[in-house]
This record gives C-alpha cells, structure tokens and sequence, in this order.
C-alpha cells in the first residue's frame, strides 16, 4: 500500500512540475492524485471509519484555506472591476526614469504585502503599459515589479499563497513573520533598486497607446477600493482578537463588500450592473489554482 500511495504521488508531483509540457492543468493532476492516494489507503486498510475520519479532519483543514482564498480573490477582482486600482495609479505623475521605477518598486512592494505578490504584479504591469511606452524600458520596470512583488508579499501573511498556508494553519503568526522578514524584505527590493537605477537614464517615453475603457466614476472607485484594502487589513486583525480562523473574516469582509456594492449599484440596469457583481467576480477569478491546492489533502 505505501509503495503505491509514494508511486502515484510522485507521479502526480512530475506532471504537475512539468504541466506545460503535457499540456494538463496542473489543477486536474492535484485533484485525481489526492482522491486516489485516499482510495489506495482506504482499500488496504480494514478499519474504514477510521480513514474516513482521518480524511474529514484533512479536509476541514483544507476548506479553510480553500475558502479563504475564494473571498481574498474575489474581493480583488471586484476592486479590479470597480477600477479601483486608479486611486493609486493616476497620482503617479512623474516623467522620470529614476524616480517612476522607486515608485513602481515600492508601490509594488507594500501593494503585494496586502494582495497576493501574482495579483500585485499583473496590476503594476498593466499600469506599466499605460505609462510607458519603450518596450526596452519597460522591461526594467517589469523585472523590478517582479522582485518588488515577491519581496513584499515574503514579510506579510497575506502576500504569499505558502505564507498563508503557514498562517491560517498557526505554524507562524501575522507579528513574527513581520518582525523576522520585513528587513530582509526591504533589502532584497533595495539592492535590485539600486543597480537598475544607475542603468536608467533620462524621462519615460508615455505610451502612445490609447484605450477605449471608461473608468468607473471617482466615488465608485474609490469607495469599493477603500473597503476592499480594508477587508485585507482587517483579517489578521480579526484573527487575532477572536482567535477564529481567518476565512471566517475574509467571508465576513466578502458579505460587507458584497452588501455595499448591492447598494451602490440598486439604481443601475442589469446589463451595467452585471459586470460589477459579485456573480460575475467569482466567474473571473482563478479557480483552477484554488482547486490545485486540493494536493495538499494527501
């Protein structure tokens, strides 16, 4: 039983790693390698209930996680959708090199810490298309996005999917991981920083680029964006004054997000309105990556 159980994991974790190359969602390899690493162990062993209980107990571990992710994505993508992502990037005026890539490098960094570090850099790197047009430019600043984004999202246990994973599971608090790594954070983003900054010369070229989007209007934007970045902020809080695990927070967040766009949008014919939804958020978010962490049930 074991020697089946190590075979169909390993093979499992290889077409995960190598996912592009067999062109199979890395999402479906985690779902039928966990289900039949179970099957395995529950056909060889006589005590049934046993397994099941076992596996339950895995389980509602996992549904936290799992739901966590759910609200956290879906609070992002309706910010995204409300355009709320502008309150921060139309006050970046600045023509310098120099000086817009400390700015990009540390918006990203704090923006990641609060965000997921892919979520942070797909926003920086559009906003980098629409300020910058020279693609040999650009590059620069998305390889800092890059390096930003990961070194903010390692000091905060929102930042990081692993680092979540640690949190929600009580291996490490919100505190320590704050205390030990926002340094080290601060020099991984620093260093890159500075070499590039000796590199970069001269004014940003603008993008020539036009777009045919309408923004949502200012108050909409800016409402939905403030208690989004709230609802983040509040979780560890949460978790740390009622000691409940931290989907129940994000969920909370998620219900008061959803009632207040509800309100804002009551007016609005459904055809304005369906984009702005919480409905339409959760079709747009990354659901097979939730389901990949299925994996972690074995």
């Amino acid at each position: 039983m074991s020697i089946a159980i190590i075979v169909i994991f390993i093979l499992g974790y290889f077409a995960i790693a190598f996912e592009h190359n067999i062109n199979i969602n890395k999402a479906a390899t985690a779902l039928v390698t966990g289900v039949l690493c179970w099957t395995v162990y529950i056909l060889f062993t006589p005590n049934k209930q046993v397994v099941s209980h076992q596996l339950m107990e895995h389980l509602g571990e996992l549904a936290g996680i799992l739901f966590f992710l759910l609200g956290a994505m879906t609070v992002v993508e309706l910010i995204d959708a409300h355009d709320g992502f502008e309150v921060i990037t139309e006050r970046i005026k600045t023509k310098s090199a120099v000086k817009l890539l400390w700015i990009i490098g540390g918006l990203t960094f704090f923006l990641s810490a609060v965000l997921d570090n892919l979520t942070t850099t797909i926003v920086i790197v559009s906003l980098l298309r629409k300020l910058i047009d020279n693609k040999e430019q650009r590059l620069f600043f998305v390889g800092i996005t890059v390096i930003a984004a990961n070194a903010g999202g390692a000091w905060s246990p929102l930042g990081d999917v692993t680092t979540t994973m640690l949190w929600i599971g009580n291996q490490i608090t919100a505190g320590q991981i704050i205390k030990m790594l926002f340094l080290p954070s601060v020099v991984c983003l620093l260093l890159p920083l500075i070499i590039v900054s000796f590199r970069l010369k001269g004014v940003i070229q603008p993008s020539s680029k036009n777009t045919n989007h309408t923004l949502r209007p200012k108050f909409e934007r800016t409402l939905v964006f403030c208690l989004g970045i709230g609802i983040l902020l509040f979780v560890p809080i949460f978790k740390t004054v009622t000691h409940l695990p931290p989907f129940m927070a994000i969920l909370f967040g998620l219900g008061v997000l959803w009632i207040a766009t509800e309100i804002l949008h009551k007016q609005k014919d459904d055809d304005e309105k369906d984009s702005l939804t919480v409905a339409r958020a959760l079709q747009r978010i990354d659901t097979p990556s939730i389901l990949f962490f299925f994996r972690y049930i074995n």
